[in-house]
């Protein structure tokens, strides 16, 4: 489908924030090549096919290797590509907001 060139997957890529991209599993290949253009060919991908049903499946991998994944999985449609390393934080530092041990006046 057309869209502005604003909302190309390689200029929403920019940021390197975490992007969940919905109807674009039977273009697998472009959407990667999309993506590597501003993300690490290591971000991890995760796609997740009919999410909350019983007979959900999740392939998970990173840009190298997400494309040759999903095709080897027959994935096909109904499937959400979550890209970004949300899915493997590594160092990550929760938020204070979250911490039981934080304190403020509020708390």
């Amino acid at each position: 489908t057309p869209k502005p060139s604003k909302e190309a997957l390689a200029s929403l890529a920019q940021h390197n924030a975490t992007m969940c991209i919905f109807l674009g599993i039977h273009m697998i290949d472009d959407v990667v090549s999309e993506l590597l253009k501003e993300y690490d060919e290591k971000t991890p991908v995760a796609v997740v096919k009919k999410a909350t049903w019983p007979d959900q499946e999740i392939v998970r991998g990173d840009l190298t290797n997400i494309a040759q994944k999903v095709h080897d999985a027959g994935f096909t449609k109904t499937a959400m590509i979550v890209v970004g390393d949300v899915l493997d934080p590594g160092d990550f530092t929760a938020s204070k907001l979250y911490d039981p041990n934080f304190k403020h006046e509020y708390r």
